[in-house]
């Protein structure tokens, strides 16, 4: 996969350092809006991604220093969108990676959601974020307020969808849309802090980790209680390689 080379103004562009895959999102100009025609051209690079051998991470921000991204226009959401939208943060929700959402501003509207379906989302002070659905009459799809459940809490989630009320970037790391909470200056150091504690863990351990923890927090009682991937790494020759290299250090 080529590294794609970035404009100012335009569709989200992936860009490939390494083991690592960046999706950024670039319109600083209209708040990195996102744009119906976009999401077919994010679902293929998702896609691939997924089956791209030797990938550890997968990083999504935007362009700029106001706005990590705005969601869709009102003409957007009256007109064209559809079930794709859903698919596309599905997918990303199921990535087989770690994910990481780096806020590089505030976040709107559909655009919370897709900081939502990360592993980990990392925001910058000064920066707010508010869902407005119901001040447009617009009764949110599914997967999303399952996500908000999810990860805030019923009560938060309610807070957020029934008064769409704005909350600033302390509040964000409170209730716990953001993982960790940055002066901007030092979100590209801590991506890549992250990045780092990824590499260094072991990939296939990392992959059956975080499905099964997925499948836990659904409430799949049969992932709950799976000790197949646990008994596979008890005896998988990674673990001893790890495991002597340790005891050579002490």
């Amino acid at each position: 996969m080529k590294k794609a080379h970035r404009s100012e103004q335009g569709p989200p562009v992936l860009e490939m350092r390494d083991n690592v895959a960046t999706l950024r999102l670039r319109r600083p100009a209209e708040h990195n809006r996102l744009d119906p025609d976009d999401i077919a051209e994010m679902r293929e690079h998702i896609t691939r991604l997924a089956s791209l051998a030797g990938l550890r991470a997968l990083v999504i921000t935007g362009t700029g220093s106001a706005t990590f991204s705005s969601g869709f226009t009102i003409e957007a959401i009256v007109g064209r969108l559809d079930r794709s939208f859903e698919d596309l943060l599905d997918a990303i929700e199921n990535f087989p990676h770690p994910t990481l959402c780096a806020l590089n501003g505030s976040v709107y509207g559909g655009a919370t959601d897709l900081a939502l379906c990360c592993d980990f989302r990392v925001g910058v002070r000064g920066s707010r974020m508010f869902m407005p659905a119901a001040r447009f009459g617009l009764h949110y799809y599914p997967g999303g307020l399952r996500r908000y459940v999810s990860a805030l809490g019923l009560s938060q989630a309610k807070r957020l969808f029934l008064t769409a009320q704005t909350i600033d970037a302390d509040e964000m790391l409170r209730i716990g849309f953001l993982t960790e909470l940055v002066e901007r200056k030092e979100l590209h150091a801590k991506v890549a802090q992250y990045i780092d504690a990824i590499r260094a863990c072991e990939s296939g351990a990392v992959a059956s980790m975080k499905a099964q923890l997925a499948a836990i927090d659904r409430g799949e009682k049969l992932a709950a209680r799976s000790r197949k991937d646990y008994e596979k790494s008890l005896r998988s020759e990674e673990l001893r390689r790890r495991l002597a290299m340790r005891r050579s250090r002490h």
